[in-house]
């Protein structure tokens, strides 16, 4: 049976599903693609079953094929003979398969180690799982389940899970009779349950197996050991092909050997030759019911892939057109040896190449073709291990391919391990020779392998044939059974390590040490070992308080600022040692009595009648103990009144009801064993301070009074912060409060009083304890104030003898009332003031008699009421007694400086004033005669003449003239007065034409015309049928109207009113003919008007006026133009053109131009200018505009504005405002 080719193989192994038989071509891609790797396909194509018997038969063919066992060879010694057969496997197999993966450990050893290290590494931080398995132990044929738990509370999705035996062996393509996965998930909890089951163990499943879980860019993985108890009186075959198994499909260690099993049991009895079954064979002739139990009899356990080589096996054997013979599936050759491929063309013409791993072979010394009539043979001289590969020929469109493979000799241990003892710390070196130089060697640890790194304590040093293991600083975990193995033998030794005698040289001590000092506990020993300090039987850990330092043999703890808590028993243990060095540390302090709270005299203050209690912190260690006294007399512990309390921080007084005679000085008395401490402290007892004395009463006014009071006898031992003021109504018993802040001072001035009612008042003292009772009662008073002083006093007349005075009452009179006057004068250059009236006088003007000519006096006057005298009223200045001339002045008012109108009927009364002294004379005439007193009233007094008419007739309208003399001064004054009636009617009315429906009417005036302008016409119609009146026209001023829309064939009569401010006339003037509107009317003309011109040149109607502006905000120009035809308007700034500037927008709208700027600033403050053009001429307005809350030069600048601008704006800023 031929065996499959090594690519049909690969395809076996790979991940992918293998394409169906149906796919011929692809077979073919299949078989001629390139092999990526030659070392582990060449694993990978080694037969699963050993035929001991057919290896004994090298150079022969298999019993089924007697042709090919011809045509394959002569004689055993021949070299093209070193070739196997590929019926059967070759003796050596195993060791072969084994240097084999010696060579690919040599190859990947590095990565290999530096990734286990990661996943060490890895294993430790337990980042997924929360619960990880546990080694066990089993018995041959009993079950085990191992269990791994992950939590799912951070995860989206589920953790990907993977069972290890070994470093490689990936345990999901053994999943079946003898090995079970489960996996389960807890909602609740949240946790993911991976189960690993063994069932019915077997020896060879006893080692180290490993768990992985990833997800994303985390994870994490733990390491387990399973221990298979054999049964009692059997001895465990090891069967190589339970070891050469694979891990996965496509894997990285398909085909690896297993050797955890092999190291279990190095003392192997020969096994006794049993004949070699062909797996192959069986497979093939037997039923697809009993694949199972025959991949279980033989240990196969990757049967899946062996049924997809067996289906390609099936296909293969199709007859092709191009060969007769093809290649034979496998060739086997020593290393250095030769190797002869034969194949039979079904036609010699056809060209044959010869290919290895896709590339095609050329004829050399190495590669010799010979051609024997159709067959043509490729001789391989000298193989060696990279000769071992894929090789096919091509004969036209066919190939067939083969797989040759390349045995080493086996490495023979020379020279075996020595049992090796050492002391912790140091430098192990296990050694070994090989029978070749630079052979792979392989190191274990109690059949774990060493796989040396840059982070691993273990190297290894080759030196030729000798191989030496390398512990760097040895540990007493390094104590193990260390073996070595190659592809020819193994061998092994155990290391002891042990601990060196350790000496303590420098013990520690009991230490004393006071509180904030240093703690220092030292101890050395023989070695330069770690350790660990521990404190009251808990270990000590490093912190900025404790030091912990090591260096060489010395060990310290360090404490710089010792503390009540670093009392205790402190031990260093060092490591794996059972010596212990112990050290008591005693912490102590000197008492001290902490009066930080306490005022800097270290007084306490108390209320009488308060319990005080009084805790002071002290601190010492030990607790000091505590002694209060007074005077020389102690204060004991009790339940006296005046009594202390201790503790171990504090000491406290107590006096549970203050008294005045408790006040004083006591001590405190601190003593321990470090020391001794002495205080004092002052106790003052305080109380509310006495009542002070009743108040008195000094000054009274309207609404106010004075009062004063002496401070209290007894003070209350606290100073007086100050007084309370109350006050009451005498006839009621409800106090009010007049202060709410303290009255420092004793005298105060109570306000808001009514006037003419009794009040008291009474006083208050406070300290810092309280409020003291309140004093007697003040006498009652009632409060009463003088009136304001008069006001507007002014000189009524002066003569010769006599000065009368004038003035108004007060302005304020109060509750008192006002009794009267009293004026007073002095002459000047005296301070004599003399009454000049007796009596009070209640009028208010008064006149002084008996004054000597050409003298000068003052003048004053007071009001006076139950309270008293006001305060006087002073003339400004001195009054001469003697009559002064004044010359006459008439004062007309405003209302008569223009025609005086007043209608007939109604009433007539002019006030004239005048001023003149002495008093003068007055003379009223009408139109330069005398005035008929009969009919109009005169009435003249000493400062004004009144003209009153009761009924006014158009008879006293005039020109009246005013004459007012005093001595040889006379003033004159005119006032017209017109007095005004209805009008008459208008003195003729005509008909002038009738046309169609209209009537043409003119008149005269009327020749009354009330004595005022005539202000318009009312024109009525009447039909003569009915002769009843329509108003037509109201208010016309022409003497001439057209009546329009007269009805046809109606006739007509007419009537006018004259209308003046006073109305309209009584009467009217009637046409005295009548308007027949005919119905065959004339024709009328429309008359003939020429075009109106309505061209104009433009003229601004609303002009510009100077604008304010606010920096910021916006601001509008407004002016208003008309012309025709419709001006162009623009807009200037300093004479400048304002153009596409977006700070600018203007508006026209209906003729009224509108400039707006925005939010603008003290730049844009200036002269603007609206010009109005169009074909008729050019119009131009100006503005000035200033915008305030200005920017300064620096500000402008930082704005970007140009240097030259900024100049000419401030200077027409400053020339705008020259007074700034």
């Amino acid at each position: 049976m031929p065996e499959p080719t090594k690519k049909e193989e690969n395809e076996v192994l790979a991940p992918a599903p293998a394409p169906p038989p149906e796919e011929p071509n692809k077979e073919k891609e299949a078989g001629t693609a390139p092999v990526k790797e030659p070392n582990k396909e060449k694993e990978a194509g080694t037969a699963p079953a050993k035929e001991p018997n057919k290896e004994k038969e090298a150079g022969t063919a298999p019993a089924k094929e007697p042709n090919k066992e011809k045509e394959a060879g002569t004689s055993p010694g021949k070299d093209e003979e070193d070739a196997s057969p590929p019926g059967g496997l070759p003796p050596g197999l195993g060791s072969r398969a084994l240097e084999r993966k010696d060579s690919e450990w040599s190859i990947g050893e590095s990565p290999v180690g530096e990734e286990q290290d990661k996943q060490n590494a890895n294993s430790q931080l337990s980042i997924l799982f929360v619960e990880k398995p546990q080694g066990g132990t089993v018995k041959v044929g009993e079950n085990i389940t191992f269990i791994a738990k992950v939590k799912a509370e951070d995860l989206l999705r589920k953790p990907t899970v993977k069972w290890f035996k070994g470093k490689w062996m990936d345990l999901a393509s053994k999943a079946g009779k003898h090995l079970q996965l489960k996996e389960t998930f807890e909602r609740h909890s949240r946790v993911y349950t991976f189960e690993m089951q063994i069932i019915k163990a077997k020896e060879n499943y006893a080692g180290n197996y490993r768990c992985e879980v990833t997800y994303k860019d985390k994870f994490d993985s733990c390491s387990f050991d399973l221990e298979v108890l054999e049964s009692t009186g059997t001895t465990p075959n090891i069967d190589i092909r339970s070891a050469f198994k694979r891990s996965g499909e496509g894997q990285d260690d398909a085909g690896e050997l297993d050797f955890s099993g092999l190291l279990k049991r190095r003392e192997v009895k020969p096994q006794e030759e049993q004949p070699e079954v062909d797996v192959w064979e069986l497979l093939k002739n037997a039923k697809p019911s009993e694949y199972e139990k025959i991949a279980f009899q033989y240990g196969i356990t990757d049967l899946r892939g062996m049924l997809r080589r067996l289906k390609r096996m099936r296909r293969v054997e199709k007859k092709s057109a191009a060969f007769a013979r093809i290649l034979d599936p496998a060739y086997q050759v020593d290393k250095g040896g030769r190797v002869r491929f034969v194949v039979e063309l079904a036609d010699p013409k056809l060209e044959v190449k010869w290919y290895k791993n896709g590339q095609e072979i050329r004829p050399s010394t190495k590669y010799i073709f010979e051609h024997k009539g159709c067959e043509r043979i490729m001789f391989i001289n000298n193989c060696v291990l990279t000769d071992d590969s894929e090789y096919y020929v091509t004969a036209g469109d066919e190939k067939c391919s083969t797989e040759l493979f390349v045995r080493e000799p086996p490495v023979m241990v020379t020279k075996q391990l020595e049992d090796t003892k050492a002391y912790c710390g140091e430098r192990v070196e296990l050694e070994c020779e090989v029978s070749e130089d630079d052979a792979n060697v392989k190191w274990f640890k109690n059949g774990e392998e060493i796989i040396p790194g840059p982070k691993s304590r273990y190297h290894i040093r080759v030196e030729g044939k000798k191989h030496i293991l390398i512990i760097d600083g040895a540990t007493k975990a390094d104590s193990a059974e260390y073996s070595v193995m190659t592809t020819g033998g193994q061998s092994s030794a155990k290391l002891s390590v042990d601990l060196k005698p350790l000496k303590i040289l420098t013990p520690l001590t009991d230490q004393t040490v006071n509180l904030g000092k240093e703690i220092c506990l030292k101890c050395e020993v023989s070695e330069n070992i770690t350790g660990k300090w521990t404190k009251n039987g808990l270990p000590v850990q490093e912190t900025d308080h404790v030091k912990i330092v090591h260096k060489g043999r010395i060990h310290k703890l360090v404490i710089a600022n010792a503390l009540v808590e670093d009392e205790g028993d402190y031990v260093f243990t060092p490591d794996d040692y059972s010596v212990t060095l112990p050290a008591k540390v005693h912490v102590v302090d000197p008492p001290k009595i902490n009066l930080d709270g306490l005022d800097a005299d270290n007084t306490v203050t108390v209320i009488a009648g308060n319990k005080l209690r009084l805790e002071i912190p002290i601190s010492g260690e030990p607790p000091p103990k505590a002694l209060w006294s007074r005077a020389d007399k102690a204060i004991m512990e009790g339940s006296g009144r005046i009594r202390s309390e201790n503790y171990p921080d504090s000491t406290t007084l107590v006096i549970d009801i203050a008294e005045k005679d408790d006040s004083g000085v006591y001590h405190i008395n601190l003593k321990n064993e470090a020391g001794e401490a002495h205080a004092s402290i002052k106790i003052k007892v305080v109380d509310i301070p006495d009542p002070p004395v009743a108040p008195n009463v000094t000054d009274v006014g309207d609404d106010w009074c004075i009062m004063t009071w002496d401070p209290p006898l007894y003070d209350g031992g606290s100073p007086i912060l100050g007084y309370f003021i109350e006050r009451k109504k005498k006839q009621s018993s409800r106090w009010m409060r007049l202060n709410f802040d303290l009255c420092k001072e004793t005298i105060f001035e109570p306000k808001k009083m009514i006037e003419g009612v009794a009040y008291e008042v009474r006083i208050f003292a406070v300290n810092a304890v309280g409020i003291s009772k309140p004093s007697m009662p003040s006498k009652p008073f009632v409060p009463l104030a003088v009136t304001s002083p008069p006001t507007l006093l002014t000189v009524d007349s002066v003569t010769d003898t006599t000065v009368t005075m004038k003035w108004r009452p007060p302005d304020q009179i109060g509750a008192a009332g006002l009794d009267g006057y009293v004026l007073e004068y002095c002459f000047e250059g005296t301070d004599d003031w003399i009454a000049a009236n007796t009596e009070l006088i209640e009028k208010t003007k008064f006149t002084i008699t008996g004054l000597p000519t050409d003298s000068r006096i003052y003048v004053r006057v007071k009001a006076v009421n139950a309270a008293g005298a006001s305060e006087p009223k002073y003339y400004s200045q001195p009054i001469l007694v003697k009559e002064i001339i004044e010359a006459p002045k008439i004062r007309i008012p405003r209302h008569l400086k223009q025609t005086y109108i007043r209608r007939v009927g109604e009433a007539i009364n002019l006030v004239i004033p005048f001023q003149g002294k002495p008093r003068p004379e007055l003379i009223w005439t009408k139109d330069g005669a005398p005035i008929d007193k009969n009919q109009i009233n005169i009435r003249n007094s000493e400062t004004d003449t009144i003209v009153f008419i009761r009924k006014a007739e158009r008879s006293h309208s005039g020109k009246y003239d005013l004459q007012v003399k005093v001595e040889k001064f006379v003033e004159t004054a005119s006032i017209d007065i017109r007095v005004i009636d209805r009008p008459g009617p208008p003195q003729l009315v005509k008909i002038e034409d009738v046309w169609g429906e209209n009537v043409a009417l003119s008149w005269t005036p009327p020749r009354d015309d009330g004595n005022t302008a005539i202000t318009g016409y009312t024109i009525q119609k009447a039909d003569k049928k009915s002769m009843e009146w329509f108003t037509v026209i109201e208010h016309y001023h022409r003497t001439s109207a057209t009546i329009t829309e007269l009805v046809i064939g109606n006739e007509y009569y007419f009537r006018v009113f004259a209308e003046n401010m006073c109305g309209l006339s009584e009467d009217a003037t009637m046409t005295k003919e009548s308007a027949v509107i005919a119905k065959d009317g004339k024709i009328y003309k429309n008359p003939v008007y020429e075009d109106f011109d309505f061209t104009e040149a433009p003229m601004f109607t609303q002009p510009l006026v100077n604008t304010y502006a606010v920096a910021g905000y916006n601001a509008t120009l407004n002016c208003s133009v008309r012309g025709n035809p419709k001006p162009k308007i623009t807009w200037m700034k300093n004479k400048v053109v304002i153009k596409d500037d977006p700070r600018y927008r203007m508006f026209s709208n209906q003729g009224v131009c509108t400039l707006e700027i925005r939010k603008p600033s003290p730049y844009d403050g200036g002269t603007y200018c609206c010009k109005a053009v169009n074909d008729l001429g050019t119009v131009e307005i100006e503005c000035k505009l200033e915008v305030k809350g200005g920017l300064s030069f620096c500000r402008l600048l930082l704005q970007g504005v140009p240097p030259n601008i900024i100049d000419s704006y401030l200077r027409d800023l400053h020339s705008s405002n020259p007074e700034e």
